[in-house]
């Protein structure tokens, strides 16, 4: 939520976790250590798609793109963190505040809508074989992209910018600006503005839950009938993505399907560790241990730069 022009406060206090030298140091350890895993991870996996041939399929293009978007949603917020540990004053100004907003809503939009793309990629392949060159061609691959991008920033970051509100307090019980945080600094009657998240948490978080759980249940509909050796390759392919499915919509869906009352700070807090830092460092995991054209395309990768 955008803090209103008329508001005197002109920069905004991150709590954070704890203000203890110890437990900060340890903290910063261990998400140092995320970050990195975080950036090589979805770093090698967006190498490994653009620098190999077998690998510029649609799946795999919208697994790049995921990549990409866990990069952002990291470096968003992560940074920050890490700097403001070793910071007795966890400043962050009104401008920074308001684009770590906007970026997370417009990126986390364009994930969940994302996943629902592969589903859908997923089950084209596995249900219309012979249509898939067809139906998933790089053309309508683009623009499905660019659809989901234009619905995300629609949905999720206009409104936002649309609806301002005038806070009275600047300390954020959270580390980073998050919406559900920042709105409970609000002087003003929030019901309007939580009306206005449910809304939004249902078209961008059930709607596109709704169509993976369809699309999965052709699939699986489909993968019975065939003979088994067929039927480990088709489930591999899938169990990755449903993998990330549970981890982004399980958090997100905790947080923003209810009004923002119902919820404490700190459990806003610990929610957002996982969508925001566990989920992006977890995903390049989760698909290179399940998919074996990922697999082996990372072996021969780390082989070559090694000899």
């Amino acid at each position: 939520m955008k803090p209103n022009n008329k508001s005197l406060i002109t920069e905004m206090i991150l709590l954070g976790f704890s203000m203890d030298p110890k437990i900060n140091g340890l903290l910063f350890v261990l998400f140092f250590a995320i970050y990195v895993v975080t950036l090589s991870g979805n770093s090698l996996i967006i190498i490994l798609i653009i620098n190999n041939a077998q690998l510029h399929k649609p799946m795999y293009f919208f697994l790049c793109v995921l990549s990409i978007l866990d990069l952002c949603y990291s470096t968003t917020a992560l940074p920050k963190l890490l700097a403001d540990l070793f910071s007795t004053e966890r400043i962050i100004s009104h401008l920074s505040c308001a684009i770590q907003i906007y970026v997370m809503l417009l990126v986390a939009g364009i994930e969940y809508q994302l996943l629902a793309v592969m589903a859908y990629d997923r089950y084209v392949a596995i249900c219309h074989p012979l249509h898939y060159h067809t139906l998933m061609c790089w053309g309508n691959c683009y623009k499905l992209m660019a659809l989901v991008f234009i619905l995300s920033f629609m949905l999720c970051t206009l409104p936002s910018i649309m609806s301002p509100i005038t806070i009275c307090s600047n300390q954020i019980n959270h580390f980073m600006c998050e919406m559900l945080a920042v709105l409970k600094l609000s002087c003003e009657d929030i019901s309007s503005n939580e009306l206005q998240i449910f809304s939004i948490s249902f078209i961008i978080l059930l709607l596109p839950l709704v169509l993976i759980l369809l699309s999965y249940g052709f699939i699986i509909s489909s993968v019975i009938k065939i003979q088994s050796a067929g039927r480990s390759k088709a489930f591999s392919t899938c169990t990755s993505h449903l993998g990330v499915v549970a981890l982004y919509f399980g958090t997100a869906m905790l947080m923003y399907f209810g009004p923002a009352s119902m919820y404490s700070s700190d459990q806003e807090k610990y929610s957002s560790l996982f969508y925001v830092i566990i989920s992006p460092m977890l995903n390049p995991l989760i698909y290179s241990l399940n998919n074996r054209e990922v697999k082996d395309t990372m072996k021969k990768f780390l082989v070559k730069i090694t000899h």
